[in-house]
């Protein structure tokens, strides 16, 4: 039994390694044709990703996976793991370091203290470094020593306030990756500017710069609006056009200078940045017609061209609008035909009639979301783009197709067990898969043995 049971293990792997080498071949494929044919549009921005935000697929993209600065777009970042980590009433202390940071700024004073949600509104709205910075040590020194974990923040040397920004800033690339941002990298809360060296496992010195794509801010800003547990309250702030607070005697108001909350219909949240390095930048939502749309655009100009950034995303989000609709995958002309799959052959297996060929049935059994771009929500099972029957809704164009592949193994070794899986079917668009189904055994077939050989001897030719 114990031969048996690593043969069904075998047949198993093979199995799932055919369907592997067949993903590995659609991502290659995208690789090279890309998420979407590139409209022709009159954009400003160096950089400019359209992200349909249930997929996580990338609609439109100029640059889309380059490396570059993003100024302050970094506190969407900073603001979703204080949600996520943090208390809206805590009072977070402010440091010598906190209160050095260049304007824009609140202008927080060493000692002071401020409620977490006042921060957070300073931090979105006005978009105040100093915020920044008292709230990446408010989580940070959870991460430290005991010691500094219990030290008041307003006590904090420099160095130490440079220790719980940099384990905040862990946090902020953990969090990344997890995204599946692997050319992001965050040194500041605030976006500004910075470049730090360090040893790799090997010794070598390695030199990162403060950075991310237009495709991966889009994605974390997706995060941000649709799948964090904190997402209510980021949209909520993001949103808010002005908020006041007293604190520390005197009154503050912040103002949200997202000018594109008004400027179309359905927006709803976003973040502005500009450093002399980084140009303009802006990541924005949207959501209309029951579809949700990020934009991400860097080096979007420099001074006086402010205003650029408005009207690129005017222009990304309309093409949007105006060119996809939800199809189903699969869908009524596209599903694939279970009565056409066709027994598989079973070398060495039991048969009914001596010197027959064993052959299993197959069967559908699980559907599967490919994943969006950068592992974004994509699972058929759930999510706002889940259609019906674990089916899949993408937004796609007119023109679009979606591409059915089935891979099979030609043949099966026994024993097999029912419910071995010996092949899949993939759902693609553009040479990304966005589902995938997996074809098993409906029935097992045993190995012939000889025990087997003696038994059918006996029972067809010595029994009267």
């Amino acid at each position: 039994m114990r031969i048996n049971h690593v043969k069904s293990v075998v047949v198993r792997l093979i199995g799932g390694f055919f369907c592997a080498l067949l993903l590995m071949s659609t991502v290659q494929e995208a690789a090279l044709v890309g998420e979407a044919e590139n409209a022709d549009l009159s954009l400003y921005a160096t950089s400019a990703v359209l992200l349909d935000a249930d997929s996580g697929r990338v609609l439109y993209e100029k640059k889309g996976y380059t490396p570059m600065a993003m100024a302050s777009t970094t506190k969407i970042m900073t603001c979703i793991l204080v949600l996520e980590e943090g208390n809206l009433d805590d009072y977070a202390q402010v440091s010598a370091y906190a209160a050095t940071m260049p304007k824009v700024k609140l202008y927080a004073r060493q000692g002071e203290e401020y409620q977490v949600r006042s921060l957070l509104f300073s931090l979105m709205l006005e978009s105040h470094n100093d915020s920044a910075v008292v709230l990446a040590e408010y989580i940070g020194k959870r991460y430290l020593s005991e010691e500094l974990a219990q030290k008041a923040t307003a006590d904090f040397s420099v160095e130490e306030s440079k220790q719980a920004v940099k384990a905040f800033a862990n946090l902020m690339n953990a969090k990344a990756k997890e995204l599946g941002c692997e050319n992001t990298w965050f040194i500041t809360p605030n976006g500004l500017d910075a470049t730090e060296t360090f040893e790799n496992e090997d010794g070598e010195q390695i030199q990162r710069e403060h950075c991310t794509t237009a495709a991966e801010l889009a994605r974390i800003m997706a995060y941000c609006v649709k799948e964090s547990p904190g997402r209510d309250l980021f949209r909520e702030i993001t949103r808010t056009e002005t908020y006041s607070f007293y604190e520390n005697g005197r009154s503050v108001t912040c103002v949200n200078h997202n000018a594109f909350l008004n400027m179309m219909e359905g927006a709803f949240s976003g973040k502005t940045g500009f450093t002399n390095k980084a140009g303009y930048c802006y990541v924005g939502a949207l959501e209309r017609d029951g579809k949700t749309f990020i934009v991400a655009l860097l080096a979007c100009g420099w001074p006086n061209n402010k205003t650029y950034k408005w009207s690129d995303s005017r222009e990304l989000m309309e093409y949007g609008l105006e060119n996809y609709e939800y199809r189903e995958i699969p869908g009524e002309e596209t599903a694939f035909d279970e009565k056409s799959l066709r027994p598989l052959t079973v070398e060495d297996g039991q048969t009914q009639i001596l010197g027959g060929t064993a052959r299993v049935e197959l069967e559908i059994r699980e559907r599967h979301g490919g994943g969006g771009e950068n592992g974004a929500n994509g699972e058929s099972a759930g999510g706002e783009n889940a259609g019906e029957e674990g089916s899949t809704r993408l937004l796609m164009r007119k023109d679009e197709e979606i591409k059915v592949e089935c891979e099979l193994q030609k043949h099966l070794q026994a024993p097999v067990r029912a419910g071995t899986q010996v092949g899949c079917i993939l759902y693609s668009v553009n040479g990304k898969v966005y589902l995938t189904e997996t074809i098993v055994t409906k029935t097992g077939v045993e190995k012939v043995e000889l025990p087997w050989c003696v038994e059918q001897v006996f029972k067809r030719f010595l029994v009267l």
